[in-house]
Parts: structure tokens; C-alpha cells; sequence
């Protein structure tokens, strides 16, 4: 094996945005992460949004207007059948 064509390995200490760290070996000198262990939704049983600009609010935006356009559709159907029944009552 060919001597000094490796990078050396350091000790560095892995910094989360929730405050959690721990140490590990890399050739980085420092890290920072988003979400690790302690607090990932898989690892904690618990549902948390990262939002990253807005889209959760958009999607949920989107999604409420969806449903309001459904309910529209079926208070139409429901006046067009309510309507066709009148008529053949008559």
C-alpha cells in the first residue's frame, strides 16, 4: 500500500441544529447538521415539519383549496339531483 496518499482522519464534533452533538471521525475539520438522531421524526416517534421557505404552509394552502373545490362539486351534484327529482315528481 502506497505511504501518505491518505487523508487524515480527526476527531470532530457533529453539531445539530437542535442542539445535540456528538464526536466521530472525518477528514472535515468541523460539522454541522439539520437533523440527527435525537431529533429525526423516525428515531423520536413524534411528526415535525422542516420547513424550508414556506412550502409547508403552501402545500397545506393547496391542499385546503382542494378540498374546498370538492365540496363545491358535490353541492352542485347534489342541487342538479335534487332538481331531476322535482321534475319527475311533477
Amino acid at each position: 500500500m502506497k505511504q501518505n496518499i491518505h487523508p487524515k482522519n480527526n476527531l470532530v464534533t457533529v453539531t445539530c441544529a437542535c442542539g445535540n452533538a456528538f464526536d466521530t471521525l472525518s477528514t472535515s475539520p468541523e460539522l454541522k447538521v439539520e437533523v440527527c438522531s435525537a431529533c429525526h421524526p423516525f428515531f423520536t416517534g413524534t411528526q415535525r415539519f422542516v420547513d424550508t421557505a414556506g412550502r409547508v404552509e403552501r402545500f397545506k394552502a393547496k391542499l385546503d383549496a382542494q378540498k374546498k373545490e370538492a365540496e363545491k362539486v358535490v353541492a352542485k351534484k347534489n342541487k342538479k339531483t335534487e332538481k331531476t327529482a322535482e321534475t319527475k315528481a311533477e
